[in-house]
């Protein structure tokens, strides 16, 4: 019989963690887990004039990674960023990174 109440305990100390994973689709999961969301979403949630133009300031309140790299990211100097303009930045950074990795693990030459 003491088993009961334990089990109930346990169930009632689950069920606010269960809760909260269950709900990803609400706007305090998206505010409070940042590590799930995807690049489109993250980009949607900043970008606040739903216009696919993503500005310094947007990205400064919503999206951070972005906005430390804008500069780079802005290449035509437009003014915002596009999600093609952040995939393309961090493509480019892919490849460098791998690159530098390549030449880092070969002997020079000569």
């Amino acid at each position: 019989m003491r088993l009961l109440p334990t089990l109930l305990a346990a169930c009632a100390l689950a069920l606010p963690v269960y809760a909260q994973t269950a709900s990803t689709g609400s706007s305090t999961a998206k505010a409070t887990s940042h590590a799930h969301l995807s690049m489109q979403q993250r980009f949607e949630n900043a970008n606040t004039t739903h216009d696919g133009h993503l500005t310094l300031e947007q990205a400064k309140t919503g999206y951070p990674a972005v906005a430390r790299h804008f500069t780079a990211m802005d290449q035509d100097k437009k003014g915002y960023v596009t999600e093609e303009d952040i995939r393309a930045y961090y493509k480019t950074q892919r490849t460098l990174h791998h690159q530098a990795a390549d030449g880092a693990g070969k002997a020079p030459s000569g």
